[in-house]
């Protein structure tokens, strides 16, 4: 559980609340085809109703109030990766602050693969 504190009180967001926004997020962006399972490197698609977190495809961290987000993705055959992962990075970054409050400190975005 995190914590943000504001001049209301302290609210508590879950890290499989967190999880779940990223993994949504990546799933609405142009260019992203899939997540990925973190151990088997683009063989599982899971953009079906799965708990992000248990499958490891986004890795949260937090230091000094400061998030650290990994994703792993599948990109679509044919777009520019680097513009689809610096889409997807200010595009998780943006809902992220905007929804919870929390500063991120860092995206790491991995392609795994491509699919047609």
């Amino acid at each position: 559980m995190l914590t943000v504190e504001n001049h209301l009180g302290t609210i508590g967001i879950s890290k499989k609340y967190l999880t779940e926004l990223i993994g949504y997020t990546a799933s609405t962006c142009f260019g992203v085809a899939g997540l990925n399972l973190a151990e088997s490197r683009g063989l599982a698609s899971v953009f079906k109703k799965a708990d992000m977190s248990r499958n490891r495809c986004v890795k949260l961290e937090e230091h000094d109030g400061k998030l650290t987000i990994g994703l792993h993705i599948t990109v679509t055959f044919g777009t520019n990766i680097s513009a689809v992962t610096e889409n997807l990075a200010e595009k998780i970054r943006y809902t992220i602050e905007d929804k919870t409050g929390f500063e991120v400190s860092k995206i790491t975005v991995y392609v795994d693969g491509m699919k047609a």
